[in-house]
């Protein structure tokens, strides 16, 4: 499987978006992608109390641990590489969470507008 150039949203090289817990597609702290990742697991968020309830409640639990995969589960205030369309998804549903740009791959891109994700723009001390 061929991972894709790791290229954030801004042009620059993808920074990692979480060892604690162990985030990513690969499992490798960033959000790359490749064409294998048809979630599209690419967009670096901080996790709010409201956006991980509002995905529990639409199919997609990333509260409770699931030790025979290696998840312990996403608690607040962690950061976590998201699908893009799950951003968008809790964007409509207004729990959007911020999002680290330089940690966001620029392949959610092809989801969401660059407009969008700089209005949810966290600052790198968040």
């Amino acid at each position: 499987m061929e991972m894709d150039e790791s290229v954030n949203v801004l042009g620059g090289p993808l920074v990692p978006c979480s060892t604690q817990p162990l985030t990513g597609f690969f499992r490798d702290g960033c959000c790359n992608t490749s064409d294998e990742d048809v979630g599209s697991h690419t967009v670096c968020v901080l996790a709010t109390v409201e956006f991980l309830e509002s995905q529990k409640q639409s199919g997609n639990d990333l509260i409770t641990p699931w030790p025979q995969y290696a998840f312990p589960g996403v608690k607040p205030g962690e950061r976590w590489c998201l699908c893009a369309s799950r951003w968008l998804e809790a964007y409509r549903h207004g729990v959007a969470p911020k999002v680290f740009l330089e940690s966001t791959h620029k392949r959610a891109l092809e989801i969401i507008p660059l407009e969008l994700l700089e209005r949810f723009a966290a600052d790198d001390f968040d």
